[in-house]
């Protein structure tokens, strides 16, 4: 299983995926909040076959312990086919920090292709747009 592109190792470790391993955290919609989440690494992109990959991100969410907290990743994947086809897709993946854990992954399934497997994908780039983060209803009891 290729795990990685070699540019999408290079983006990521010079700090290009915005929020990924920035060690800033944000709150809901960008704004300072008293529930903060970050991530603990840039997207981790697994490939599965030729046009589907999961990514996964890591989360750290220790500022909103101990009652947890949940939100939503919105980010952007920039890939391209075989026959240099570039491609863009916006999605947002949500999350859950149980009470008491600190820490969660959120993974995401995507089929990057403009021709139904036809032909191998390759993610060049993902960035991070926006974390959102509030305080879980389901945990508080209301």
């Amino acid at each position: 299983m290729k795990m990685l592109s070699m540019l999408l190792c290079g983006a990521m470790m010079a700090g290009v995926c915005a929020g990924a391993g920035s060690g800033k955290a944000v709150g809901a919609a960008g704004s300072p909040a008293k529930l903060t989440v970050s991530l603990v690494g840039p997207p981790l992109v697994m490939r599965l076959n030729s046009d589907e990959f999961r990514i996964a991100f890591g989360i750290d969410g220790a500022r909103c312990m101990p009652g947890g907290c949940s939100g939503s990743i919105l980010y952007r994947v920039h890939w391209k086919t075989a026959d240099g086809t570039p491609g863009s897709d916006s999605r947002r993946v949500n999350y859950r920090v149980s009470p008491h854990s600190g820490r969660t992954i959120a993974v995401d399934r995507q089929y990057l292709d403009t021709a139904e497997g036809a032909h191998t994908t390759q993610v060049v780039h993902v960035s991070v747009d926006q974390i959102t983060c509030q305080e879980d209803p389901l945990m508080s009891g209301t």
